[in-house]
């Protein structure tokens, strides 16, 4: 061809696009996010061991890691697989479900109170007290054997001082706990001892005491009967209903749901196999039924490392000792370090076939199994609370690269930060233990997701009632407003229709305005590449709502709404990315939480508003019929009453504006109704004011009337002042002489000349006063 097209050169990104860089616990860096295979990611979460009601820790660590999801998913356009675990059984799920088990069958044999239950209530409470409460006590505090009970009313008032309390504390943080549950026992059995000699042995009485006595009676049952507990139906029936409780805690705090979810007590066959697998590859070893980990040959081999996480915690007891559990056996060890791939099962708990003879999984092997039955020998992002970083994790990571023969199982761990109290570890012994049922009843789930999106994923978080009413309440309502208003404007200008009025409506402020749009956008990605950076991802959209209003409040109804929607729209997108949004995702906004769902009823939605429609008619129909002389001032009265009376009910707002046209908002009718109370209790409060000063100042006017009743004639004689203070007064009754018939001094006689006049102006205006009140 003769005419070719001229030269094309690639442009050149100014300034280069961020990429995402995570916090990864491998490096204790943030390190650049690089799946393994395109835009697929895989993704593993440690779930909840399902023995209780699930608590602020569990709402700050999966609401946190679901905020996560949502942004790598929604934002970043990943094509995440979320893989999380059920901790179905353990040693807290077995000893709570053998306990409750006991407590309920002991119940149900207790037919009365007799003096035998009072004795078996009595060893309990002796034992508890020996074991627990004197753990927290001083040397010379503790309980002599044979006289705890002598010893309890002593020790009772030494708890009352709180720092003698705190030095137990220190020493055990669960003293508190203990003493009042052993507290709560003796009261009930000495009120059990008094019903007997009176005579009362009901059943009612014999139940009153085993429920008084629960927390001591559960342990002493435990000790002396567990082994007859055989029936695993019992463990998995407590961990099915507490499993059943978290899922419906998350999905009222608007949790997504994992693509999959696995339980350990469907995975048991492959677990054992897994264990195997370590075994003959010559990482583990077996010990008296159990099989242990061998983390000095592994740590050893050349292409391993054990505790990647947190090398310097290998030597830990307590931590080592603490992630084994309360049940295992700590006898068959070759090394403090190395942990249990399989328990040998003991009387008393579940136990399936293996090799080795009946026995459970260990707490670490299940992860592993679990997570490389769907991810293979590698997974891109596993991530968990950071309590469980060592040995949890270090564990899991070591027993999956020793049974894939791999030197990297995790590409990049992510670790919730801790949750504290009102600055304080949430603890049961600390009475700042809270759950999600409790917290549900205080603040909505938005709230609670923005509490936790305004601090970092990683970080420690301490939630407090500062917290809530501050930051997070202001954020909520700041957003509630900006999308009232522009919702109006748009409403607005739809209404009116859509013509030109000869102006383009694009001049510098709308300029600067985009340019600002466009610098938050650029502003919030690198907040979200660095790491998720969801508080300064979060400032970000509150100062473009802010420069927004600003221009909203400056160009009235001249603004530029396509600009205005423009930005509202991508705000409200960017609250949901967060998993803040309500509703329909098409609607502007983040939505409302008192949204309903379903097919519309057109007759109760618009019946109540057309009703207020047609009694105002009436009304103004009336006036217009009377053709009174206050008929104007009637009018504008009713139109009052129809804009902060009878539409508030309805979520109307209606904003008087220049031009004499209402803004018309749409808001919830509970913010309305909330704002109309404070205003009118506001303008109360002011009336009471303007009421109280007026009293006042007629108070103070009728002192000084009353004052006034005394002529100047007598102010200067007895009885109104004392007997013979003066010798003399002249024919006006000012005093002449004093006590001694000596003349006055000057500056007394002065004083005196000036009380009198003050005295007689003030009887001129009581006697003008009086002949006002008579007339």
């Amino acid at each position: 061809m003769a005419v070719q097209q001229p030269p094309w050169s690639l442009p050149k990104q100014q300034p280069e696009e961020p990429v995402l860089k995570v916090y990864n616990s491998l490096t204790r860096t943030k390190t650049e996010f690089i799946p393994t295979n395109g835009r697929h990611v895989k993704w593993y979460n440690c779930g909840p061991t399902v023995y209780d009601a699930s608590h602020m820790g569990h709402a700050r660590n999966y609401v946190t890691q679901d905020i996560l999801r949502r942004i790598m998913t929604d934002y970043f356009g990943y094509d995440v697989h979320f893989v999380m675990n059920i901790t179905d059984i353990d040693d807290k799920i077995i000893m709570r479900a053998r306990q409750n088990h006991l407590i309920d069958k002991f119940r149900l044999d207790s037919t009365a109170l007799t003096p035998e239950l009072v004795v078996t209530v009595s060893k309990a409470w002796v034992a508890y007290v020996t074991e627990r409460v004197n753990k927290g006590l001083p040397g010379g505090e503790k309980l002599t054997a044979g006289a705890e009970e002598a010893g309890w009313t002593r020790l009772y008032e030494l708890t009352q001082k709180p720092e003698w309390k705190q030095e137990c504390l220190k020493r055990d943080e669960k003293f508190d706990m203990h003493f009042t549950a052993a507290n709560r026992c003796l009261s009930a059995l000495r009120s059990a001892r008094t019903q007997l000699q009176s005579g009362d042995k009901s059943l009612e009485a014999a139940q009153s005491l085993i429920d008084n006595s629960k927390d001591i009676l559960a342990q002493a049952l435990d000790a002396d009967y567990k082994s007859t507990v055989t029936d695993p139906a019992i463990s998995r029936s407590l961990a099915a209903y507490w499993e059943a409780k978290f899922f419906n805690d998350m999905a009222r705090l608007r949790v997504r749901e994992p693509d999959v979810v696995t339980r350990v007590t469907e995975y048991v066959p492959e677990i054992v196999e897994f264990v195997k697998g370590i075994i003959k590859n010559g990482y583990a070893y077996e010990s008296e039924g159990s099989v242990y980990f061998d983390t000095l040959t592994f740590d050893k081999a050349d292409e391993h490392d054990y505790a990647k996480i947190e090398p310097w915690s290998k030597g830990n007891r307590d931590l080592l000792d603490d992630g084994e559990g309360s049940l295992s056996n700590k006898t068959g060890r070759r090394s403090a370090s190395d942990f249990a791939l399989w328990k040998a099962s003991k009387p008393g708990e579940p136990s399936w076939p293996s090799p080795w003879g009946l026995g459970r999984p260990g707490w670490h092997i299940e992860c592993s199994v679990m997570a490389s039955a769907i991810f293979g020998d590698n997974m891109d992002i596993h991530s968990g609370g950071i309590d469980l970083a060592f040995p949890h994790h270090d564990n899991e990571m070591a027993q999956s690269e020793a049974y894939h023969n791999c030197s990297s199982w995790v590409n990049y761990f992510l670790h919730t930060g801790h949750l504290h109290i009102e600055g304080l570890k949430m603890s049961k012994s600390l009475k700042n233990f809270i759950t999600i049922d409790e917290i549900l009843e205080r603040y909505t789930a938005r709230q609670l997701r923005l509490a936790f999106l305004m601090q970092l994923w990683n970080a420690k978080v301490d939630f407090s009632e500062a917290l809530m009413t501050g930051e997070v309440r202001n954020i909520e309502i700041t957003m509630n407003n900006f999308f009232v208003v522009v919702k109006a404007l748009i409403n607005q200008h739809r209404g009116d229709g859509v013509q030109s009025d000869g102006h383009h409506h694009y001049d510098t402020p709308e300029r600067e305005l985009s340019t600002s749009f466009k610098d938050t956008q650029s502003a919030f990605r690198s907040a979200l590449c660095d790491s998720f950076n969801t508080p300064e991802a979060v400032n970000a959209l509150r100062e473009l709502v802010s420069k927004t209003n600003v221009y909203i409040n400056s160009h009235g109804k001249h603004l530029n709404i396509y600009l205005v929607e423009n930005i509202a729209q991508w705000i409200g997108q960017m609250l949901r990315v967060f998993g803040l949004g309500e509703g329909q995702k098409t609607e502007l906004g983040w939505g409302q939480t008192d949204q309903g769902s379903g097919n519309i009823n057109r007759e109760e939605i618009l019946m109540p508003y057309l009703r207020t429609l047609s009694c105002f008619r009436d009304g103004i129909r009336q006036l217009a019929i009377s053709k009174s002389d206050t008929a104007l001032k009637d009018i504008l009265a009713l139109c009052d009453k129809l804009r902060d009376t009878d539409l508030v009910p309805l979520g109307v707002a209606l904003d008087d504006q220049d031009d004499g046209k209402a803004l018309v908002k749409l808001v919830p009718p509970a913010e309305l109704i909330k704002a109309r109370d404070e205003k009118r209790a506001q303008l109360e409060a002011k009336a009471r004011e303007k009421a109280q000063r007026i009293e006042n100042e007629r108070q103070k006017r009728l002192q000084k009337i009353e004052k006034g009743r005394l002529p100047p004639q007598e102010m200067f004689k007895p009885p109104n002042i004392p007997e013979g203070e003066y010798h003399s007064w002249n024919d006006a009754g000012i005093p002449l002489t004093d006590r001694e018939g000596n003349e006055l001094s000057k500056s007394r006689a002065k004083n005196i000349q000036k009380a009198y006049r003050e005295q007689e102006k003030l009887h001129k205006e009581f006697l003008e006063w009086q002949r006002t009140q008579s007339s």
